[in-house]
């Protein structure tokens, strides 16, 4: 599953009162979502040139051009930022990005369908994927290590999943 844009940050909101707005990065590389510009908010219909100025807690500070006064950055608050994924960089083979892995489908190692990656999440202690199907009472949290996840396809659209004992029953 690919995607032509993939989300690499998010407005969250003023810094002062001439503009200047708060970028949080979700970049490998968190200095790098510059330079993929222009970014795009979800629907696509706007776009933004952020030049970094500074940096502050937990990000960036960023000037936009068109955005003057402190209303104008308020209004920009919360809205995610898009790259094309051609400027992106490649990845090696056993790195993947999140939006490629969802939607998914996950099988163990025995072939049996357990459902399909409904979303990927980092709560700080890794990367878990959350699957979800019909043959189970919640969604799973399963986590995306080399020893769980031995294998994602993405040319077949699945990953292969040897999931703890009792984590999937």
């Amino acid at each position: 599953m690919t995607t032509e844009r993939i989300c690499v940050g998010a407005i969250a909101g003023s810094f002062g009162v001439n503009g200047e707005v708060r970028l949080k990065s979700f970049c490998a590389e968190p200095e790098a979502i510059a330079d993929y510009a222009p970014l795009y908010s979800e629907d696509g219909t706007r776009s933004f040139s952020p030049a970094i100025t500074q940096t502050t807690k937990n990000g960036f500070v960023a000037q936009i051009p068109g955005i003057t006064s402190k209303e104008d950055a308020d209004a920009l608050r919360g809205i995610s930022l898009f790259a094309d994924r051609d400027k992106l960089p490649g990845l090696p083979d056993d790195e993947f990005y999140h939006a490629d892995l969802i939607g998914l489908e996950v099988v163990d190692t025995g072939g049996t369908v357990l459902g399909q990656v409904r979303a990927v999440l980092n709560h700080g202690a890794g990367d878990l994927l959350e699957v979800h199907g019909p043959g189970l009472k919640a969604s799973v949290l399963l986590p995306f290590t080399r020893a769980i996840v031995p294998t994602v396809d993405l040319t077949a659209g699945r990953i292969v999943a040897d999931p703890p004992e009792g984590l999937i029953e």
